[in-house]
């Protein structure tokens, strides 16, 4: 590429451009090419027996001033790209052509995490971003919102911007403090339930009750959040299977959130969980066992949610060998779908338990 059309240039100012970008997001943010943006590092709580997603790592804090600059470097590196599709006359659209010509100039581009997260986010239409790490609204409200604001100004094509939050937070924070949030610029937020059942919650070291759980989702939602809750099938093995299920249902029944999403339990080296499922202090349910429980949690549902299982382990078989369920990240509207859903879960069961076995495996392989 010659030096006179400029690309040289371009390329070394995108390596200059770096910004914090976390190891974790929902798979409905990753699949819809979100804008990945720290605004707080790993985990506040970080204790949960299951999880291994921050162990090891310190909570960072981080300052609106660092938030602010690494927005500014996203808006910099995006200047920089769409900048090269108006030389190549492709009027600032964001193709596979654009991507081509700065590659061929700089191919360390390639290992370029800054570079590589704008240039998919831009290329997918640069419409929606996820706020990392587990608990973005732990932030002061007030420093909250400045970000949340510089984000919007900054980046004027978000139609959609969205972080994990714990339930516990959102219930101690003042309705007045979520709405001033909310109105900032944030649309969604992801929260992990796992279980409705206060016994389960305390082993897990949750952190939370069911009480706060349901008063945490509600106040979100009052707020004019679009709320996604997670829940853990599995998570009280043979024991508790059937508390864990009848709790969670009621719960997730007493909030109507706008999403139920189900993230079956995988035991996690490195965990106390895997600790207790290796020294048989956990017995794992059988895949027809989880289907026992994921019958009796929908059966309890009275919700006007989606449900949604939109995660590789959800690889039960349906009686061509295909999944049991949709994993798309709409999922199944309720009530008005949800003796389809039952319905799946009979012909989950009258499969040979090997073949759901099978599929996971597979799954799992793909997911590698």
């Amino acid at each position: 590429m010659a030096d006179g059309d400029g690309f040289r240039e371009h390329v070394a100012r995108l390596r200059s451009l770096s910004f914090k970008i976390g190891a974790y997001r929902p798979p409905s943010e990753g699949g819809s090419a979100s804008l990945l943006l720290r605004v707080t590092e790993n985990c506040p709580w970080n204790r949960c027996t299951f999880c291994e997603m921050y162990k090891g790592h310190r909570f960072v804090y981080r300052s609106v001033e660092e938030i602010k600059a690494d927005i500014d470097t996203v808006a910099a590196i995006r200047d920089e790209i769409t900048a090269v599709s108006w030389k190549l006359g492709l009027g600032g659209k964001i193709t596979r052509d654009v991507g081509t010509a700065l590659v061929a100039e700089g191919r360390d581009l390639i290992e370029n995490s800054g570079f590589v997260t704008v240039f998919n986010w831009l290329s997918s239409g640069g419409r929606t971003a996820f706020l990392q790490d587990a608990n973005s609204v732990i932030m002061r409200p007030p420093e909250f919102v400045a970000a949340l604001k510089h984000l919007r100004e900054t980046l004027p094509s978000l139609t959609r911007v969205t972080s994990y939050a714990r339930s516990k937070t959102l219930a101690q924070r003042k309705p007045e403090e979520l709405r001033m949030i909310r109105e900032a610029g944030l649309d969604r937020l992801h929260i992990g339930l796992e279980t409705g059942d206060d016994e389960l919650l305390a082993i897990v070291r949750k952190g939370v009750t069911k009480a706060e759980q349901i008063e945490g989702g509600r106040k979100a939602i009052a707020a004019g959040f679009q709320v996604s809750e997670y829940w853990m099938p599995d998570l009280g093995g043979r024991e508790r299977w059937r508390q864990h299920a009848e709790n969670t249902a009621q719960a997730l029944s007493a909030i109507n959130p706008h999403y139920i999403r189900s993230r079956p339990l995988v035991p996690r080296p490195g965990t106390p969980l895997f600790e207790d499922v290796a020294q048989g202090r956990l017995r794992l349910s059988s895949p027809h066992e989880r289907l026992e429980e994921l019958a009796r949690m929908i059966g309890g549902l009275e919700v006007t949610s989606r449900v949604c299982f939109d995660h590789a382990m959800n690889a039960w078989a349906d009686r061509r060998g295909g999944l049991l369920f949709r994993q798309d990240y709409e999922g199944y509207r309720f009530p008005e779908e949800k003796p389809l859903v039952l319905e799946r879960i009979r012909e989950g069961l009258a499969v040979e338990e090997s073949r759901h076995v099978h599929v996971r495996k597979l799954m799992a392989v793909r997911s590698l």
